[in-house]
């Protein structure tokens, strides 16, 4: 099956067929007969599968069956898209503006972080797709910029990443302004329960499109773990790169301040990198967004907040520099590579805290992740896996998270310490009958309060600096 095929209009398929594209991809197969037919979609496929174009492409085969009025100076908002970033929002407002190029169709990209007035002025010009984050979305409705009265398709892209983020509140104020007569998409890279019970709130009889099993990884990309302690990574992460000859990678952390520790380190070693995270404006994530896609920066280090805003072709490998608490977060982290059928790498670093981590994404996604050990030239102490009764050995617990059965606790109740080896719960320090003697038989030396014999003098016998009064009872033991 090609684009042809799928019966859009002749103006996007230029466009199309200008961006290199002639066969879609499952999702875009399956997806946009729905959506050209006006019925609402149900969509759960992986990172970089090409959900974007899925959307994208028949909403705008549909804006152009029924054709803006092109002379009436402000244009009522027809589409609404809500996606989690800013990043992603940007990209899904560029496909838009792409693949419309030879059309008549407005549109504009509205988010947090910088100034309003030009997403205001160009609201008030008329646009028939607005795309949005929705926390920038409610404050304009708040202020009178944005009516959605006249939307007639929703899209809800990330939606798994938009409930992670905190964003159900907004979404219920946003839906609650939408027309109840209107053509709804819904996207998500999973589909856990509470994404599931959303859907089900927001869409009526939806055509279900999903590509791949749910939570699982893309078979193109090559996963490996390294074990080695946490000081050691930034060692590791270098001499990977300069002895695998790494091209174009995506480092993710944990934190924004390791973010630009990892970056630092990176760049003391000679590898253009510079992070992205929250902490920066978005006119510098913009701009280190557009350097990495222009091969000006070899290393992206990024936070998981920005995961999802990343959609750079020809990325090779995708560091794991810490672990995800979320294993589901892991699958959106490597999804960043292997993309549109290419093949990509995955390397993550598991420290000994991490290691429950990476047993909870071997069991998300159904397979061991391969162990590789570092090469001796790194210099770098490495520990082998452990197997999984060496791992319940070494935490004390089993796969329940509870001690054996039969196995006696060396804590105390209400104790963090645990008692030397050796020493039996019943056994206690020897005492001595004789008053003011130690376990080990010798007198105790006796404390002498102030004022008999002891004085509060510092250094050269001088009394310290204080309150009055400490310097007169310095000077009458004196």
């Amino acid at each position: 099956m090609n684009f042809e095929e799928l019966g859009l209009e002749k103006s996007i398929l230029c466009a199309v067929t200008a961006e290199g594209y002639s066969v879609p991809t499952p999702i875009q197969a399956q997806a946009i007969p729905h959506v050209i037919a006006g019925r609402d979609v149900l969509g759960c496929a992986q990172t970089g599968t090409g959900k974007t174009a899925a959307f994208a492409l028949p909403i705008l085969h549909r804006l152009l069956e029924k054709r803006p009025n092109q002379s009436r100076p402000g244009r009522a908002i027809r589409v609404l898209v809500l996606s989690p970033t800013r990043e992603l929002a940007s990209q899904i407002s560029d496909s838009f503006q792409t693949y419309g190029r030879h059309t008549a169709v407005r549109q504009t990209v509205i988010y947090g972080g910088v100034s309003q007035r030009p997403q205001v002025q160009s609201l008030r010009r008329g646009v028939d797709v607005l795309v949005a984050t929705p926390g920038r979305l409610v404050d304009l409705i708040n202020q009178g910029y944005v009516k959605l009265d006249n939307i007639e398709i929703f899209v809800l892209d990330e939606a798994d990443r938009m409930l992670d983020m905190g964003f159900l509140p907004d979404l219920r104020k946003i839906t609650a302004k939408l027309p109840k007569e209107r053509q709804t998409l819904f996207f998500s890279a999973t589909m856990p329960s509470n994404v599931e019970q959303l859907a089900h709130s927001m869409l009526s009889d939806p055509a279900q499109v999903q590509i791949a099993p749910q939570q699982a990884t893309t078979d193109l990309v090559e996963q490996s773990v390294f074990f080695v302690p946490k000081p050691q990574k930034s060692r590791l992460l270098i001499h990977y790169m300069a002895d695998q000859g790494v091209a174009r990678a995506v480092v993710f952390t944990r934190t924004k301040h390791g973010a630009d520790r990892v970056a630092n380190h990176l760049n003391r070693a000679g590898i253009r990198t510079d992070a992205i995270h929250g902490n920066k404006s978005q006119a510098a994530r913009q701009r280190t967004l557009s350097q990495f896609k222009m091969d000006r920066l070899r290393v992206l280090v990024a936070t998981d907040l920005a995961a999802r805003g990343i959609d750079v072709e020809g990325i090779s490998h995708v560091f794991n520099y810490d672990l995800p608490h979320e294993p589901e977060t892991y699958v959106h982290r490597i999804g960043r590579t292997g993309r549109a059928g290419a093949s990509g790498i995955a390397v993550s670093f598991c420290d000994t805290d991490e290691r429950s981590q990476l047993r909870a994404i071997e069991r998300l996604i159904r397979q061991k992740i391969r162990v590789e050990q570092a090469p001796e030239t790194a210099g770098i102490s490495v520990t082998a896996a452990p197997s999984a009764d060496a791992a319940s050995e070494a935490t004390g617990d089993n796969e329940r998270g509870t001690r054996p059965v039969g196995e006696r606790s060396s804590r105390r109740p209400g104790s963090s310490r645990r008692r030397p080896a050796g020493r039996s719960t019943d056994q206690k320090p020897a005492r001595s009958s004789r008053p003011g003697a130690t376990a080990t038989g010798t007198e105790a030396p006796k404390r002498t309060p102030y004022g008999e014999g002891r004085t509060l003098a510092g250094k050269m016998g001088k009394p310290r600096r204080g309150n009055k009064s400490r310097r007169r009872f310095a000077a009458q033991s004196q």
